[in-house]
Formats: C-alpha cells, structure tokens, sequence
C-alpha cells in the first residue's frame, strides 16, 4: 500500500475484495504516518444533490442541533453556517426527541430552506431510522436516511436495527427520487466502542467490530459515513493522544472498504483531551484527504453536550491545504455572494443575496 505504484484506481480496485477484519489488521501494523498515506491515496466519490470526495475538495456538515428542537432555534444555526459557507455535505440535525411529528418538524425546515434559496445540498434529522420511514410515510420530505451501525449482530439488534430494515429504508428513500445528481441515499454514523458499550462484542476488540461496521455500510452505497471518534468518552479512548489515534485508523480503513469516510472530530468533557487535540487530529485528517468534517456553532454541541469541530474550523483548513467546498456548492456560495474566488468569504452585509432575503421575510 506504501508503494508509489499503489494509486487511487488500484486500491479501488482492491476495496471489493477486502474484508473488515483484514483491514483492521493491517491498520494495528501501521504508524500514524501509514495512516495518513494510505488514505489519502484512496478516492471515494458520491452524490445526491452535489458531488462529494472529489480531490481538492473539503465538505462540512452543518450541524445545527437544539435542545429543544426549536424551529427557530435551529433556522439561526443554519443560517450561521450557510454564512460561513458550510453545509455541502449536509444540513443535518440530531433532534432532542424521536417522535414522529417532531421529526417531521425539522424535516420540513430543512426542506423549505433548501427549496427557497435553492440549496445544492442535502438535509437528514438523525433520529431512529423506524422514525425516518414513519415520518416518510406521511409524506414528510426525506432526503438522506441515517442511522448508527455496529459491527456485530448483537450490537445492531441493541440499535434496533437489521440489514434487511437498512434495505427497506433505502428501498423507501430511493424510490422518492429527490437526488439531483446522484442516488447515495444513506448516512451512516459509526464508533469505536459501541459493540462494547452494549455487551455485544464477543471479546473482539473495538478497532475490529469498528471496522466492520463499515462492512455494513458498505452494502447500502451511502452518500457519508462518519466515526464519532471521541464521543462515547475516555471509557473507551482515554485522551487525545488515543482518539487522535482512533480517527486515523478509522478514517484509513473506511476509505480502505470503499466508503466515503469523515470524521467528527471530537470529545466528551470528561476526556483527557482538548481542543489543540482535536486541532491536530483536524490537520492530520485534512492531509490525509478526509471527504467531510462538521460544523457545529461555537464547536460545542449544546444538545449533545460534546466539543466537535467549528464552522470556523474548515476555513482553517481549506486555507492551509487549499481545499474547496463541493463543486456544486461553491458555485452557490459565490450566486449568493457569501464566497468569492473558491474560498474567500466576503464581508456579512446587504450583497449577500442570502442577508438580503431574510431582511424581507422569516423563515
């Protein structure tokens, strides 16, 4: 894999082949160097409403979470973000319920703010996929469908989860046909702990079940797939120097399998971890060509109640390693004036088309 003849075609070519435990085994053999080197030789490539995982090309999701669900709330996140130029990955909300018609709320805000500023992007409430497909069924506009996957039966059972309902929910999702430029319908969100957590992991070790849930996604041809690398908390990584670790490997190994890999790159505050831990994992993540990243306001999820990665963050980035947003989206952030010449954010005032519409009218 470290030879100069291994390339992106080659390891594409080899993804099909590769089993999970096989790529966390070779994964245990590699320094974090490997790690970096690897991935970012691979290139993993979807689509529904913009193209992601192109090379050069940095991708955020916007992540405007509430404790309460409040529309409000949550339209002001959003607006925050779009200004700051995030949100091509997804717009994407982790609701503080599971009830159907709060669910359906939230999808329908994602929608209308999509429609009005005619946003090439894609939306998702991250609530329990059996929520998702009720909220479908009464006609509540579902873009991308989420769920959590584990890497035993066991564990996915705990989730309330099979393969065969991952397969009806993207029966469910493809069949509404509300991609533009593509048809990855799925996003899947994974951990290194999860199998443990839930007594579920038949004394294999964590960095293996992880890597097989990435097997799981896989089959269902997902628009994203992200590790919440540092969320479960030190139980399972202890400080920064481990989950700086753990987003490496795992980032590695789901370009490996295929999958279009990002990173939430995070930390629960009762970790031995801090910010300058998540700053290095950020840059690391960003040599080694991670397709997506989040955006949470201020960097500190008030619903969740973890420390993630800033709207801010990604202009870092994007500076540093000079990296754009999605191809389709950074056309829509110079239309509406909130970026000029690829990555160059333009003063908050009235030429933002953006601005100029919320001035006349609420959301």
């Amino acid at each position: 894999m470290l030879r100069y003849e291994t390339d992106a075609p080659v390891l594409a070519a080899l993804a099909p082949g590769l089993t999970p435990e096989m790529v966390a085994a070779v994964s245990k053999l590699m320094s974090n160097q490997d790690l970096i080197l690897v991935a970012k030789k691979c290139r993993v490539v979807t689509a529904f409403r913009n193209t992601l995982g192109l090379p050069g090309r940095l991708a955020v999701r916007l992540q405007p979470n509430h404790p309460t669900d409040d529309p409000q709330g949550v339209a002001a996140s959003i607006i925050d973000g779009l200004l700051y130029g995030c949100g091509d990955a997804v717009i994407g909300i982790n609701p503080a319920t599971d009830s159907v018609p709060a669910v359906e709320t939230l999808l329908r805000l994602l929608d209308t703010v999509i429609r009005r500023y005619d946003i090439p992007t894609q939306s998702c409430v991250l609530a329990h996929v059996t929520t998702q497909l009720a909220a479908l069924e009464r006609g509540a506009p579902v873009d991308l469908v989420f769920q959590s996957v584990a890497g035993t039966e066991a564990a996915n059972r705990s989730f309330g989860i099979t393969l065969s309902l991952l397969g009806q929910a993207r029966e469910a999702a493809l069949a509404l046909k509300r991609g533009t430029v593509g048809d990855n319908v799925m996003y899947f969100e994974t951990g290194q702990g999860s199998a443990l957590s839930a007594n579920a992991h038949h004394g294999i070790d964590q960095q293996t079940l992880e890597v097989r849930a990435y097997a799981v996604a896989r089959a269902f041809k997902p628009l994203l797939v992200n590790t919440v690398v540092g969320f479960i908390g030190p139980e399972y990584l202890y400080d920064g120097k481990q989950i700086i670790r753990a987003g490496l490997e795992d980032h590695c190994c789901g370009k490996l399998l295929g999958l279009p890999m990002g990173v939430d790159v995070c930390y629960t505050n009762h970790a031995e971890a801090d910010q300058d831990d998540m700053d290095t994992l950020l840059t690391l993540l960003g040599v080694a060509g991670c397709n997506y990243i989040m955006g949470v306001p201020g960097a500190d999820d008030i619903m969740l109640g973890y420390q993630s990665t800033s709207f801010h963050d990604s202009h870092y980035l994007r500076q540093v390693l000079g990296l754009k947003p999605a191809p389709e989206f950074e056309a829509w952030l110079e239309k509406m004036r909130i970026a000029a010449g690829g990555r160059h954010l333009l003063p908050v005032d009235s030429r933002h088309a953006l601005l100029a519409d919320i001035k006349q009218r609420s959301l």
